[in-house]
């Protein structure tokens, strides 16, 4: 099991950086800022933990920036290992399936806690921001499902 969940931590690993290259690629080609969300979910997460970020002004806000980069790359390395226990169970949709399937459980994973947390609310989104969070998703799951299909 140990193996299953590092195979997936390492196609997770794979996923993520395809997502952050589609990310900042999006980011240059169209000129548009980062996103505030993961930090601003980091830092409600941490208020509501009773463990508020210690800090103030550029320090605090640099110090939730890095918190929020780490916690997306965590989400990914924890779907990669949690579809690598699928996997191993027996789930094996086809590969555009399996890597829909990844990439929409990386989205929730990431979008639910921020409605959650009344950091954003994805039903007032307009079309143009859920194209910049699906399709960077979508690349994470096929990547991510991919890596994970071609060791077995």
């Amino acid at each position: 099991m140990m193996r299953s969940v590092v195979r997936g931590c390492v196609a997770g690993a794979a996923g993520t950086t395809v997502l952050n290259a589609v990310t900042y690629g999006d980011m240059a080609l169209r000129g548009r800022a980062s996103s505030q969300a993961p930090a601003r979910t980091v830092e409600k997460t941490a208020q509501s933990a009773g463990w508020p970020v210690p800090g103030s002004g550029d320090d605090r806000e640099n110090r939730l920036a890095g918190l929020g980069a780490l916690a997306g790359i965590a989400v990914g390395l924890g779907t990669g290992a949690v579809v690598a226990l699928a996997h191993r169970a027996g789930v094996r949709p086809p590969w555009w399936l399996g890597g829909a399937a990844t990439g929409a459980l990386a989205m929730a994973a990431t979008d639910l806690p921020m409605a959650r947390l009344g950091v954003s609310d994805p039903k007032s989104w307009p079309a143009t921001d859920w194209v910049s969070d699906a399709i960077p998703h979508l690349m994470y799951g096929l990547v991510t499902y991919g890596v994970l299909r071609s060791g077995g």
